[in-house]
């Protein structure tokens, strides 16, 4: 590569500012979810609440979050990135606020919802607005940044909770996300670029039946997950029938999409034509998986430290830190070789070493020292890590500008039902292999031969990752359509993006 190459590829001042008030916005979220896991006795105890009912604090979030997903795809568009962001923004800081303020469970989850829909929001604008500045052949180097917070974030909300719980109010477990807030609001009206003028005259309507479809039919997805998670079972009746109305809430966004693909007006929230694309399949399958393997073993990794090392809530999460270590190191380092070689030789080598932690992680017991589980968790981030963040530059080098929106939705809401499943599986199997609690060490086993498991998937589904080096690739459904209906773009276009995209690297 000659030296004005890489100039041109190198992160300047503007793009790492950006990246950094994005990330700092984004990471709130994540914090959040994770820091609200380790308090759920704690909430139970000061609001008077059951368990039962304290769960909606959490389930409630994550079924706003996902209903609220699809619909950001349409608002980029209709009101422009920046203020999307930064009305989310407030939205997140004042929910928290309430949330922190919130007087019994009925009203913490009614904040949590709103504070839900904000988050819905932002999460997949973070991968927008990075998609967009980094441009195609950075993308793999500001994926690697974004994946360390993803990877990293729930690993120290487990570590803030611990130290909130113990010398705090439950109420800061909410309110410290005021300080981050701030800071990520002032910086955003600073260094995100102002949306350009609209080029279409018409704007695009929303798809108000996709709406009623999609995103309730994921959120009834994670309902069920949540339901056989809490029951231990997959064949209650709380857990089939929100799984049936998933099915049948999907299948009819997916009859009513192919009807709208013809269409200019009305667009589909998520058009289906870009699964025809093999490298976007694997790569959003690939992240799918990457969310289940991590949150299985975060989720069973302090319950190993708890139960069978008798440590605290902080010593558990400080002894998962190992995990978030690697992935802050090795991150940065895989994004950026994917920039220069592609994904696929990272994504296996990455899955092999995960493979191999997770092979360590079944050899463990009571009695053994806590430096073999923690550097296999250390190993199991750094494999993870040169799985996740090639897998996401792969899949935006694979999108043209005007679909980033949607191809950053589809990411995001199946990276959260991969989490979602990861956890149910785990209740599972320390219900069923751990005998009920009797025998843990073979509940532990069980969920990290399963994880092992799906790392042996995505080994077989990187063959459809691009290989060789780096470059824009083109979108599969309807090549050479007109770029604001969101279709895929010739090649050139991807590499010198349409007016409605530059306004993010100005």
């Amino acid at each position: 590569m000659v030296a004005g190459s890489l100039d041109a590829d190198r992160l300047d001042p503007s793009l790492r500012r950006l990246i950094a008030v994005v990330l700092l916005g984004g990471i709130m979220g994540i914090l959040d979810g994770s820091v609200v896991a380790v308090g759920v006795d704690t909430l139970a105890t000061q609001l008077d609440a059951s368990l039962g009912t304290i769960g909606w604090v959490s389930t409630g979030y994550l079924l706003a979050l996902t209903i609220a997903i699809p619909v950001t795809t349409w608002a980029v568009d209709r009101f422009g990135a920046r203020r999307l962001w930064l009305a989310a923004l407030l939205a997140f800081l004042a929910a928290s606020v309430a949330s922190g303020l919130a007087w019994n469970a009925a009203s913490l989850i009614a904040f949590r919802v709103l504070q839900g829909l904000a988050a819905g929001v932002l999460d997949p604008l973070v991968l927008v607005l990075l998609a967009r500045a980094a441009g195609p052949r950075r993308a793999g180097r500001v994926m690697g940044l974004m994946g360390m917070v993803l990877s990293a974030g729930p690993v120290l909300g487990l570590i803030i909770g611990g130290l909130i719980l113990e010398h705090a109010s439950w109420r800061w477990m909410f309110l410290i996300n005021l300080p981050i807030g701030v800071v990520a609001l002032l910086g955003a009206v600073r260094v995100v670029p102002r949306d350009a003028a609209r080029v279409e005259e018409t704007p695009t309507r929303l798809d108000v039946v996709g709406v009623a479809l999609l995103g309730p039919g994921f959120a009834a997805i994670v309902l069920a997950l949540t339901q056989a998670a809490e029951r231990g079972a997959v064949l209650a009746g709380q857990v089939l029938v929100p799984l049936v109305i998933a099915v049948a809430l999907l299948a009819g966004y997916g009859l009513h999409a192919s009807r709208l693909t013809t269409r200019r007006r009305t667009r589909p929230l998520i058009d289906p034509r870009l699964f025809t694309n093999s490298g976007f399949s694997a790569s959003v399958a690939i992240m799918t998986l990457v969310g289940l393997a991590t949150f299985a073993t975060i989720f069973v990794l302090p319950l190993y430290y708890q139960q069978q090392q008798g440590r605290g809530t902080l010593a558990a999460g400080l002894l998962v830190a190992p995990f978030a270590l690697a992935a802050v190191i090795a991150m940065p380092l895989s994004g950026r070789l994917s920039d220069r070689f592609g994904a696929r030789v990272l994504v296996r080598g990455g899955a092999v070493v995960a493979a191999l932690a997770e092979l360590g992680f079944t050899r463990i017991g009571p009695q053994t020292s806590e430096v073999w589980p923690a550097l296999a968790a250390f190993v199991l981030g750094a494999g993870l890590s040169f799985v996740g963040a090639p897998t996401m530059g792969s899949l935006y080098r694979t999108l043209p500008a005007a679909a980033v929106p949607q191809g950053s939705s589809v990411l995001y809401i199946l990276n959260q039902l991969g989490a979602a499943i990861g956890v149910a599986v785990v209740t599972l199997i320390l219900a069923t292999v751990g005998n009920g609690g009797s025998d843990p060490m073979a509940g532990f086993h069980g969920v990290y031969w399963f994880a092992m498991g799906t790392l042996v998937v995505i080994l077989a589904a990187s063959v459809l990752l691009p290989g060789g080096e780096a470059g824009p690739t083109v979108a599969p459904p309807a090549a050479g359509e007109d770029s604001s209906a969101g279709a895929a773009v010739p090649t050139q276009q991807i590499t010198e993006p349409v007016a409605v995209t530059k306004r993010a690297e100005m």
